[in-house]
């Protein structure tokens, strides 16, 4: 499973990579809001930081805008990969940036009906919002279980992206669905790699090793 920080803080970013966990980062219009204004710097550090996918959301509303947005994003940096929200009105658009090779994550994907037309229409990344689908009683992992399936049935070549996730919960579901990517908030991943009883583990090691009074290994 290939694993991306869903951040756009250059420190958060900064401090992840050397772990070499951070397979690519995804960012958002809510992600760069909270950056300052000069979002050409925020986006192009975190292009030079990331040798993986960085994905960069359109915010222009009409579709041949968002076409427009959508080419010069991809121009943006050879690493880049252009979110475009899952509407019906994008349909045409999205069809045709693929078939000019420009690589896509289309967001904001709710269903397994609109992920299995954006598959078929070849694009490099679905995003499903598992943490949204939970917000209004649903069970959002359960999308990412049939979407799996579905691509099987299909051989679909798109990826997909288990997004909107709130819990290690969340993730480990992804993972065991078969997700191909799960995007991660910085807190999730920290707390991902934690747990208890690995702390009582060292921490008992550790009270055993001072029996010996020994400083050193050998």
């Amino acid at each position: 499973m290939k694993i991306f920080l869903d951040t756009a803080n250059r420190e958060l970013i900064k401090k992840w990579i050397p772990t070499g966990l951070i397979d690519g980062v995804t960012t958002n219009p809510s992600h760069m809001s909270k950056e300052g204004s000069d979002t050409k710097a925020v986006l192009r550090d975190i292009c030079d930081m990331v040798q993986g996918p960085v994905s960069i959301e359109v915010i222009e509303k009409k579709p041949e805008a968002v076409y427009e947005q959508a080419k010069e994003i991809a121009k943006f940096a050879p690493n880049v990969v252009v979110k475009i929200p899952c509407l019906p009105e994008y349909m045409p658009i999205i069809h045709r940036l693929v078939q000019e090779g420009v690589k896509l994550n289309i967001t904001l994907v709710f269903s397994e009906i609109q992920a299995l037309l954006v598959a078929k229409l070849g694009v490099t990344y679905i995003s499903p919002f598992v943490g949204r689908l939970d917000d209004i009683g649903l069970e959002g992992s359960n999308l990412i279980d049939e979407l799996v399936i579905i691509k099987q049935n299909y051989n679909f070549s798109s990826q997909i992206l288990a997004a909107s996730i709130r819990t290690v919960y969340h993730w480990h579901r992804a993972a065991v669905a078969g997700a191909d990517v799960v995007t991660l908030p910085p807190a999730v991943l920290e707390q991902g790699m934690k747990h208890p009883l690995t702390d009582r583990g060292v921490e008992l090691f550790d009270n055993d090793w001072k029996k010996l009074n020994k400083p050193t290994l050998w």
